[in-house]
């Protein structure tokens, strides 16, 4: 086996962007100058061939900024499609799926429970408006409402209409500037 086959065959770490790759090899390894030579023109091409897509990639962000631009798409609109497409990738999933049918599940349960309680309520609220105490405290309250009514002017509206309310209010205020009468002033 020569030596180009052995590095493809290799297990070694890949250098990272910034580290030296003659450090990176074991001291009994050395390198013709032709093999350096050899990798220092492959470095080169690889270096030109990332500058080269970089101008590629360069170019094609702004035509696809120029035919979002054209079909009338903004950075609002994509947020929104992201969002969609993330919502739906999400529902999508078992987990989704499964919590979705648990909640449904719990939803569905706790809404039972809830109207059995309710029906409780209904029941015991009957109860109590047709026992004994409720009906005599139902009773008081009427007798009481009447007698207030009667007291304060029979059947009419407390206050009556606007004008009604406006006439009162002049006679008690034409009745209290009276001079008193002379009676009054004697009986001083």
């Amino acid at each position: 086996m020569d030596r180009s086959e052995q590095g493809l065959l290799r297990t070694d770490t890949v250098p990272e962007e910034g580290e030296d790759a003659a450090a990176t090899l074991s001291a009994t390894e050395t390198l013709s100058e032709e093999e350096q030579e050899e990798l220092r023109r492959e470095l080169a091409k690889v270096e030109e061939e990332i500058q080269t897509l970089s101008q590629v990639l360069a170019a094609k962000e702004k035509h696809l900024v120029e035919i979002k631009r054209k079909l009338g798409i903004n950075s609002l609109q994509e947020l929104k499609q992201n969002i969609a497409k993330g919502w739906q990738d999400v529902t999508a999933t078992s987990a989704y799926k499964k919590t979705s049918e648990t909640l449904s599940q719990a939803g569905q349960k706790a809404s039972a429970a809830l109207s059995s309680v309710g029906s409780v309520i209904t029941r015991k609220l009957e109860d109590v408006k047709n026992s004994p105490t409720f009906k005599s405290f139902e009773e008081k309250v009427e007798n009481l409402k009447a007698s207030t009514k009667s007291k304060v002017g029979g059947t009419k509206p407390a206050g009556g209409d606007f004008g009604e309310v406006l006439n009162s209010t002049a006679n008690a205020s034409v009745t209290a500037t009276e001079p008193p009468t002379e009676q009054t002033q004697e009986s001083l």
